[in-house]
Formats: structure tokens, C-alpha cells, sequence
């Protein structure tokens, strides 16, 4: 019976000196946040420890999806207020920052391209993003606005897939965010254009109501939201809302 008692005395005894699980914060965000976000998720980290950021990167419609199908998520960042709407469990969302479009081209830029007249020359390949994404709802309000009718050769899911096609050499030219032609370094080259400014994005960010973590993910939201967060963005070429 002694020997009994022993063992589980050394059971309970190794059970509570085992640290705790770290907490962990799933935050769904936009592709276009991939480098900011991994950045403020680490720093965060280091911050607060015993908590965990895990990030699920992509476009913003594909990530409501996910989100009002019941993905487990604490926090949703997206590029465009339409797609944080679809989500009911939205609450109170905050924009955090703004983002344009700039045209990226392969290095060197052997189409030649110098505005978005290019993306009506079926000479050129050409990638947009889809127009249920914001990157491709986006494009097609400045080509609006610029009075082209832009003829892709590939429509793409979110604005990552697109900059890939420019970075390995597979199109001429895409409308991205600048941000990313930013972060693709000498990789890409990118060229500004007027009607850009006719359709700027606004990132908001939330909370989601059913977050099972949720007062660290308000946390991580306050930390995004502050001076370091919007020196973070800033750098990476998103503007402050």
C-alpha cells in the first residue's frame, strides 16, 4: 500500500512541476501581411512568453471561407473590408493600415512595360489576381479607371501567386500591392501608375467573437495596432488608415 502511495505521489508530483502548454493565438490573415505579420508575431512572442502565434496566410475571400465554414481562429486580418463583412463573427473590426497597387515586372523588364496600357496587349503575358480577392477587386477598379480592359492570361487566388508568375519569369507584368514588389527585393521591379490611387485598400482587423483565446488575441490585435506594429507596416510600404 506504501508503494502504492509512492508512485502516485511521484505521479502528481511530476505532473505539476511539467511547464503548461504554451497558449496559442491562430491568426488568419492576408497574404499581403505575410512578412509584417511573421515579424510582429515572433516579436510578440518574445514579448509574452507562453504564448504561441500561428499564422494562416492567404487570400482574404478564401480565409472568410474558412472562417464562417468553422475554422478555429482567433484573430482575421483581411485586405478589404468586403471580405471581413462575410464573416459574422466579425466584431467591431478596426482598419490597421492601407495598401495600392503597383504594377511588378520581371527584373530587367523585358516586356517593356511602363503602364497598365500593357495589360491589354495580347503581345504580353499578363496575371491579375482574381476579382473576388481584394488584390483583384482592386485592379479591376483602377483599370476602370484608367479605361482598359485588361485581357490576363492567368487569374490568380491571392496576390503571392501572383507575384510568383512575375518572379520566375512566367508573365510580363502583374497588378500587385506595392508592398510586395517591395518585399520581392531585386527579384522584381515595380512601376507606379496614376489610377492607383483610385482604388486603395483598407485592411481591417478583429477579434473574431468565438476565438478561443481570446484575451490574448486581443493582445496580439493591440500589439499590431501600436507604435512598433505601425513601424513594422510602414516599413514594409503599407500606409497608416
Amino acid at each position: 500500500m506504501r508503494a502504492l502511495l509512492l508512485a502516485v505521489l511521484l505521479v502528481l508530483t511530476g505532473c505539476s512541476s511539467q511547464e503548461e502548454p504554451p497558449r496559442t493565438v491562430t491568426v488568419f490573415a492576408a497574404a499581403s501581411l505575410t512578412e509584417t505579420f511573421t515579424t510582429l508575431g515572433k516579436e510578440f512572442e518574445a514579448a509574452n512568453p507562453g504564448v504561441r502565434v500561428t499564422f494562416n496566410f492567404a487570400g482574404s475571400s478564401a480565409l472568410a471561407k474558412q472562417i464562417t465554414e468553422g475554422a478555429p481562429a482567433d484573430v482575421f486580418a483581411s485586405a478589404a473590408p468586403a471580405n471581413m463583412q462575410q464573416v459574422t463573427d466579425a466584431k467591431d473590426p478596426v482598419t490597421f493600415a492601407r495598401n495600392q497597387l503597383e504594377i511588378a515586372v520581371p527584373k530587367g523588364n523585358p516586356g517593356k512595360v511602363t503602364g497598365l496600357a500593357a495589360f491589354a496587349d495580347e503581345n504580353l503575358d499578363i496575371a491579375l489576381c482574381a476579382e473576388q480577392v481584394p488584390c483583384g477587386a482592386a485592379a479591376k477598379k483602377a483599370l476602370a479607371a484608367a479605361g482598359i480592359t485588361a485581357k490576363p492570361d492567368t487569374l490568380e487566388q491571392d496576390v503571392k501567386a501572383a507575384l510568383t508568375k512575375v518572379r520566375l519569369g512566367e508573365v510580363d507584368a502583374a497588378l500587385v500591392y506595392r508592398t510586395d514588389v517591395k518585399a520581392a527585393g531585386a527579384e522584381v521591379e515595380g512601376i507606379d501608375f496614376p489610377e492607383a490611387s483610385k482604388a486603395v485598400n483598407d485592411y481591417p482587423i478583429t477579434v473574431l467573437g468565438k476565438a478561443p483565446n481570446a484575451a490574448q488575441a486581443k493582445a496580439f490585435v493591440d500589439f499590431v495596432r501600436s507604435d512598433r506594429g505601425k513601424a513594422v507596416l510602414a516599413e514594409a510600404g503599407f500606409s497608416a488608415p
